[in-house]
């Protein structure tokens, strides 16, 4: 077996991939296969080889390159794959897997090792998983230091807006999605959200929350049939989940925000008109730039301030969430 070592840079990549939120399957065949791909000189291998590649090879192959990589830059450190185990449980505890796949986690990865790499301002799920080798309770040290590993429930979404405001929406109203385990997934869609539940509900042993806006009606009928016992779904009360802002929060946010170019009051929003639209044409009349839902998301997510700022329904999905 010939081979090149990885860089720091490919090291710090390739355990950021394999420690994310995502199949578990999927990911390790991508990382593995990748790290030999780029970095096996012989015996060579095209990338449908790796198909057919005994999944106890394709991990032989992978964790030898990367282990040698990581020796080449922490020489003077102890192996220890008492982490390895953990990693194993918890990937188990999240997934439901196949005995491939179960192949791909019994490895022998110098986590580790590897720790002298890995930055402390590093991604949430590297800072987790420099956690696993100290025996405190795992909720207790994501609690305790907002890791969001371990994932207890996964938060299912028609877009970007979601992903912005609720986390934050509901760290103001005390209950931190990073504390307690809360992964929020965009769609792009609700139609994209029927297919990413089929996929997740197979996939996942944990809860799924869906949250869809109200004309995805026909959308949650294709879900019902496959809705676990553990699922939940809620649909928006009226059109969108921009409709579910308080105005007083959307006129702060544009007379605060945009205070150079526009300012605004409740009789530009048209009731009868979803807010999204509202603003839409608010930015067309006042002569700014294209309204993107998404950048208007995270100026409202600066200005969520006091109570007011909190509808109802948005208390009750994060009560429901809680639940």
């Amino acid at each position: 077996m010939k081979y090149k070592n990885l860089t720091k840079e490919q090291i710090i990549i390739s355990l950021d991939r394999l420690t994310r939120f995502k199949s578990a399957s999927e990911k390790y065949r991508r990382v593995f296969g990748d790290i030999i791909l780029s970095n096996l000189i012989e015996p060579k291998f095209k990338k449908t080889d790796l198909e057919n590649l005994p999944p106890f090879q394709l991990r032989d192959y992978a964790v030898e390159i990367l282990n040698s990589s990581i020796k080449s830059y922490i020489k003077n450190s102890i192996s220890n794959y008492s982490i390895n185990e953990r990693l194993k449980e918890y990937e188990e505890s999240v997934f439901n897997l196949d005995e491939d796949t179960k192949i791909l986690l019994d490895n022998r990865i110098d986590y580790i090792k590897s720790f002298g790499l890995i930055k402390d301002d590093s991604a949430v799920n590297l800072k987790w998983l420099k956690t696993l080798t100290e025996n405190e309770n795992s909720v207790y040290l994501r609690e305790e230091q907002c890791l969001k590993f371990p994932i207890e429930k996964v938060l299912l979404v028609e877009g970007l807006t979601e992903e912005i405001l609720l986390p934050a929406f509901s760290k103001f109203l005390g209950y931190d999605f990073y504390q307690k385990g809360i992964q929020v997934i965009p769609a792009g869609g609700k139609n994209q959200v029927v297919k990413m539940y089929y996929k997740l509900s197979q996939e996942l042993r944990l809860p799924i929350f869906l949250l869809l806006d109200r004309d995805a009606e026909e959308n949650i009928l294709q879900i019902k049939p496959r809705l676990r016992d553990i699922d939940k779904i809620h649909l928006v009360s009226c059109g969108e989940f921009e409709d579910l802002l308080p105005k007083s929060l959307i006129i702060k946010t544009v007379n605060k925000e945009l205070s150079n170019f526009a300012t605004i009051s409740e009789e530009d929003l048209s009731d009868g008109v979803g807010e999204a639209e509202n603003l839409e044409n608010i930015f067309k009349e006042k002569g700014l730039h294209e309204f993107k839902k998404a950048e208007f998301a995270k100026l409202v997510r600066e200005n969520i301030e006091e109570e007011s700022d909190v509808s109802d329904e948005i208390r009750d999905i994060i009560k429901e969430l809680q639940s």
